[in-house]
């Protein structure tokens, strides 16, 4: 039992799917960050148009 206990603690093989999750995860928040810039940039562009073709 002790040595399947220091074998599992010894295990680093978890350890990177959690790094990957998190490199995904802040990859994502960047994303999200631009599209919305984006986005409300857009909006504004588009009710300027409007606004000056009516």
């Amino acid at each position: 039992m002790r040595a399947l206990l220091l074998r599992f603690v010894a295990d680093q093989s978890g350890a990177t799917a959690i790094e990957y999750g998190l490199i995904a995860a802040g990859i994502s928040v960047a994303i999200i960050s631009v599209v919305n810039g984006l986005g409300t940039g857009l909006n504004a562009k588009f009710k300027s148009i409007s606004t000056q073709l009516k």
